[in-house]
């Protein structure tokens, strides 16, 4: 008898990241018997891109996780293709050529008690010998079944449409990776669109390096860099960019078009080096030998995005315009790449807004244009990674590996209990913004601009960031940086009290202080001087004297405060102000705000708007 446990329920999606990790029950189970995810999927040392997916997947949701779950491998192999696994999490194989050797796999997860949900990384090119093997082998799975489809078609014809549809009337939850893939499914396959939990192809967060630093380190100084990367098949249309190439060194001779990535090891097996070999004969019969160079080797994760952000432009071309989704695209996004792109579903979606370009399939003449285009606009260059970069950074491993384990812990139906795992404090970023000034304004991507210059907000928000780490910690390398944003905000406090905010990065007051109303940031120069304070007990006694002094030279003048969030900020600095030293003229400021905040809510708020 069958038991599928969720079958039939509707998918409800979240709202929020927020109200996801909040709905958690914090207890996790025996940590020596967790229950098992089992995922099938290609898997390293298997050179595909869902191999590489899914091990990045799998390293995201170990880290995030504590005491919920183990995650088990089912390693796809074909006659053609098998592999010695060394990894531990590798717990069956399956091989997609031998149709019995499905039988065997549904009867060990039946059997298997503590394994709890199945999830397949499901590309149709990984099951094109055995279909109705396939389709038998969900069918006999007693488990939770969610599927991830790499791939959606549309306008399918009647026997593909009935194929799919058999999957999913299976599966109990379904995961594709861009909107369009979501809509073809409702509109050609006829599912429900609750049912489709969108979890876009996941990134890596990128410690962007300088980029002329990163030519020098590979050879390439004095070079503008085009680059591609993937295992190299026909489908990747690369020749369409070198057709263009002319067009380009003509106007700049020193671009150097990058080809990273070796041979698809199934496309090696069937077809050996036909394609490269077509490649390298295009190349010398353009006449572009010096402008263009083959990586020819899977490139080890680090490496390639050093490649990728070393690239002025990246080229994605395909001849496929159903491929939903690529991977080397995300990746050249969180890289900060300017990206021109054949328009397949993923491009489309991502690049709209000015992220990107798009060219037709096939069309180099296009593609010339676009790339020459870009080349001599640096500041459209500029304007699209950093739209690339709010757009993908969403992305990034960690907050996909989030969006699987909720699902997966739904459709498990309640076998499977989250408890994330809080990261460790990074302080690197904050140490990088701080000068022996202060705390700077803004970093570009992350890089500090030390033209931004300074504000006391931000020296206050540091502040009480720093002090709360050396109340946790007792770390006493951070005293320096504590020392340092409280003298920031003793700089910028004048002799009769009042505070001024913009300081530019020659320590001179500018002329923004003029033109703003300042209470706001001076609410958090309270807030956070009230929370030293407050360590009196913990942080040295020089530390506490001095924020104890800019304190009340400023309080008197907050009588005259009437910004709402000012004073809330005010009222936080009198609270903790409070815990450490006990003063009867910090209760009356308080209650003064406090009315002050009660009166002009009454007047603001409204029956459908109850707020100030």
């Amino acid at each position: 008898m069958k038991t599928r446990r969720s079958a039939g329920k509707k998918f409800q999606p979240y709202n929020s990241l927020i109200e996801q990790l909040a709905a958690h029950n914090i207890m996790g189970q025996d940590p020596e018997n967790l229950p098992e995810i089992l995922m099938l999927t290609t898997f390293p040392p298997r050179q595909c891109g869902i191999a590489t997916y899914s091990q990045d997947l799998i390293k995201a949701m170990n880290d995030h996780y504590v005491d919920s779950f183990s995650i088990k491998v089912c390693a796809l192999e074909t006659n053609k293709e098998q592999h010695s696994y060394t990894d531990p999490s590798i717990k069956y194989t399956l091989n997609t050529s031998d149709p019995t050797s499905y039988k065997a796999l549904a009867t060990s997860i039946n059997n298997d008690e503590n394994l709890k949900i199945v999830l397949i990384q499901h590309e149709f090119g990984l099951f094109h010998e055995t279909v109705n093997e396939f389709n038998n082998f969900i069918d006999a799975v007693e488990k939770p079944l969610t599927i991830v489809f790499h791939t959606v078609l549309p306008n399918p014809n009647e026997e593909f449409k009935a194929n799919v549809q058999h999957i999913l009337n299976r599966v109990d939850s379904l995961i594709v990776m861009t909107n369009n893939a979501a809509d073809i499914l409702v509109r050609d396959y006829i599912i429900d669109r609750e049912k489709i939990a969108v979890i876009p192809h996941g990134t890596h967060l990128v410690a962007h390096t300088d980029k002329n630093d990163l030519k020098r380190k590979y050879g390439f100084e004095g070079r503008t860099v085009l680059s591609t990367f993937g295992l190299l098949s026909s489908g990747k249309s690369i020749e369409t960019t070198l057709e263009a190439l002319p067009k380009v060194i003509d106007k700049t001779p020193e671009t150097l078009f990058l080809i990273i990535g070796k041979t698809h090891p199934t496309v090696a097996l069937n077809e050996g080096e036909t394609y490269r070999e077509s490649l390298i004969a295009k190349i010398n019969e353009l006449g572009i030998q010096d402008n263009v160079q083959f990586i020819n080797k899977y490139v080890d994760l680090q490496e390639l995005l050093e490649y990728l952000q070393l690239t002025d432009i990246y080229v994605f071309s395909s001849k496929d315009p159903n491929q939903a989704v690529s991977g080397t695209f995300a990746y050249a996004l969180s890289c900060g790449c300017p990206i021109i792109s054949t328009p397949i579903p993923h491009a489309k979606e991502v690049l709209a807004g000015d992220t990107g370009m798009t060219f037709d399939f096939g069309n180099s003449a296009e593609l010339a244009e676009s790339i020459n285009t870009l080349l001599f606009d640096v500041e459209r260059r500029n304007t699209m990674v950093l739209n690339g970069l709010h757009k993908i950074i969403h992305t990034a491993w960690e907050n996909s590996a989030v969006d699987h384990a909720i699902l997966l812990e739904r459709t498990a139906g309640g076998s499977i209990r989250l408890q994330y795992r809080n990261p460790e404090v990074n302080l690197q970023h904050i140490k990088n913004m701080t000068t022996d000034f202060g705390m700077l304004q803004f970093s570009k991507l992350n890089r500090p601009d030390i033209h931004s210059g300074y504000t006391i907000d931000d020296n206050a928000r540091a502040l009480i960031s720093m002090c709360q780490y050396y109340k946790s910690y007792r770390d006493e390398s951070v005293l320096k940086y504590i020392n340092i944003y409280l003298n920031f905000i003793d700089y910028c406090q004048s002799k009769d009290g009042r505070f001024l905010n913009y300081v530019d990065y020659n320590t001179n007051f500018t002329d923004q202080n003029k033109n703003e109303n300042l209470e706001d940031s001076s609410g958090r120069a309270m807030w956070a001087l009230g929370y030293v304070v407050s360590l009196s007990k913990i942080l040295p006694a020089p530390v506490i004297s001095k924020a104890e002094a800019i304190f009340q030279r400023s309080l008197p003048l907050t009588r005259n405060v009437f910004s709402t969030r000012a004073m809330a900020f005010t009222i936080k600095g009198l609270y903790y102000y409070n815990r450490g030293i006990k003063d009867a003229d910090t209760m009356i400021y308080i209650k003064l705000f406090g009315d002050r905040l009660v009166q002009m809510y009454r007047h603001e708020a409204e029956e459908d708007w109850k707020w100030f």
